[in-house]
């Protein structure tokens, strides 16, 4: 059976986002034709880098209405495309934006969906996907059969990313009415704060209720900057108001895979655990030692965080 396989490149002002380079290395591992899109107002540069990158064959989609992302006119080109090169997989990033997208592409193609995929695979004439269900407590391996699409979000920091390969760039022609849309994003609004991805940071530091107030955010602060990591919350502070909600790790925020996690003043309650218990390392700073956090953690520290983390962030500030 020959495989082809899309991937959707997701990228921001002429970015492109790492897991776009991580769906390659995913798309290798099943072997068959790769196809990577890419749409944007200009995307000349970043589809050469796909292309370098083992991206195969790279479309590239420009146009006035792709500057700022809107899921409605993304679904209707991506399911053209679809149309057009009939591939059995679709691949795209477990991303705010990807998984926004997809779900609406999916019920568009009338595809089969597995979302946040943490393994995929080639068995015989199917592709298998492993993914964690029931917040997390149970891990299932599913496979789509039939000649319905598999569309597929990937998490992202599961495959390591492609750094080279070859492939061409093509200047895909899309017909001007899809890029219609009842919906009209006029700008972005870029909320200030840390410049590191938390879905992308390979290291993040994250605070819970047990800093006591906002005024200790500062504290946790200091040792992701002493660490060069990206600053995390539990739902416990975002819904006090201490930090945003753009830094939510969770079930209702985001899912990340980070190398090094390191909670702060966190219990680890089954609705944090979904979001970041799949870390490649896990240090827990808790003054309970029967706190759940300690459950799934690499290392855990049991003591006062007041008096813990100035100590670490020393001791790493120390060391660079």
């Amino acid at each position: 059976m020959s495989i082809k396989v899309l991937i959707f490149a997701e990228q921001k002002e002429g970015k492109l986002s790492n897991s776009s380079f991580e769906l390659i290395s995913a798309a290798k591992k099943i072997g068959g034709e790769i196809i990577t899109t890419c749409l944007g107002e200009n995307v000349d540069g970043i589809t050469r880098d796909l292309a370098n990158r083992g991206g195969g064959k790279v479309l590239a989609i420009t146009n006035p209405a792709l500057r700022y992302f809107n899921d409605d006119i993304y679904a209707k080109v991506l399911s053209s495309l679809i149309s057009k090169y009939q591939p059995q997989i679709v691949l795209g990033a477990a991303t705010f934006y990807g998984k926004a997208l997809f779900a609406r592409l999916a019920a568009i193609c009338n595809g089969a969906m597995a979302s946040d995929v943490t393994g995929i695979r080639l068995e015989g004439n199917n592709v298998t996907i492993t993914r964690p269900t029931y917040g997390g407590n149970v891990i299932v391996d599913l496979a789509a059969t039939g000649e319905r699409p598999f569309i597929i979000t990937v998490r992202p920091k599961i495959f390591e990313e492609s750094r080279d390969g070859s492939g061409e760039v093509i200047s895909e022609s899309i017909d001007s009415a899809l890029f219609v849309s009842k919906a009209s994003v006029k700008e972005m609004v870029v909320e200030s704060g840390q410049s590191i991805n938390l879905t992308e940071a390979d290291i993040i530091v994250t605070a819970g209720r047990g800093i006591r107030g906002p005024e200790n955010l500062q504290l946790v602060q200091g040792l992701a900057d002493s660490l060069g990591a990206a600053l995390g919350a539990s739902r416990a502070i975002v819904d006090a108001g201490w930090i945003s909600y753009s830094q939510q790790i969770g079930q209702t925020g985001k899912t990340v895979n980070p190398k090094l996690y390191v909670a702060v003043g966190i219990s680890g309650a089954i609705q944090h655990l979904v979001g970041m218990q799949t870390s490649k390392t896990i240090v827990a700073i808790n003054r309970d030692k029967d706190a759940p956090i300690f459950n799934i953690a690499t290392y855990g520290i049991v003591g006062d965080l007041f008096e813990m983390v100035p100590a670490l962030t020393a001791k790493f500030q120390a060391s660079k």
